[in-house]
């Protein structure tokens, strides 16, 4: 059964009407994917969303994806319907929280899911020593207000994660134009593809940029 531990946000959520996804390939492609409908959580659109699991290609299989600010959990089911290991799901909104389990016991995956309602920079300060030496596929997509608002967090967790990475780990990081991509650790490591509104920055820990990010 998926995990669920509580330690973040009670604000209600706004009323809107519920709506599905859908995840777009892999071993589950075409299962869908409940989502209240709720404004706050943003979902990567699915035009994006396999945009960026085409790039990613087959280096997405065995990692242990860390999907901060999951919102619908749509990113992390797909990269599980592509052969990563196992998810573990960070949201603070614990309506979200709550539609991930249901979804993870739907495609029955429970077994391969976590999920903590909680602060993603607050959990991952407490829990960062477990990713040590892992292949993380870490996917970081929060409202993009966040990056002007929080930046230097952004960026520390980002760095910090990347520096306990095993190698070979994907940091996939999805933002606007008004964030400066050149402040991103490693900088020359990046491939930033524009999907209007979102700007898609993938890069891996190694020394030189993933030939599979190319077209």
């Amino acid at each position: 059964m998926a995990k669920r531990r509580k330690s973040g946000s009670t604000r209600p959520a706004e009323k809107t009407a519920p709506t599905s996804l859908r995840i777009i390939g892999g071993k589950y492609r075409g299962r869908l994917l409940q989502y209240h409908g709720d404004r706050r959580t943003r979902p990567m659109k699915d035009r994006v969303r396999e945009a960026v699991f085409n790039l990613l290609g087959p280096a997405i299989k065995k990692k242990y994806v860390l999907d901060l600010f999951a919102g619908t959990g749509a990113i992390g089911f797909e990269a599980l319907s592509r052969g990563a290991d196992s998810a573990t799901f960070i949201e603070r909104h614990f309506p979200s929280v709550k539609i991930i389990d249901q979804n993870a016991h739907t495609i029955g995956v429970d077994h391969q899911v976590q999920t903590f309602g909680s602060d993603s920079f607050l959990w991952l300060k407490q829990n960062l020593a477990q990713f040590q030496n892992r292949p993380l596929a870490v996917f970081i997509s929060p409202p993009y207000s966040l990056f002007l608002e929080r930046p230097t967090d952004i960026l520390q967790a980002i760095s910090k994660l990347w520096n306990v990475a095993a190698p070979d780990s994907l940091f996939i990081v999805e933002s606007d134009n008004r964030f400066d991509k050149s402040l991103l650790p490693h900088p020359d490591l990046w491939d930033h593809r524009e999907y209007a509104p979102a700007v898609v920055s993938i890069a891996q820990r190694n020394e030189t940029p993933m030939e599979t990010f190319n077209d």
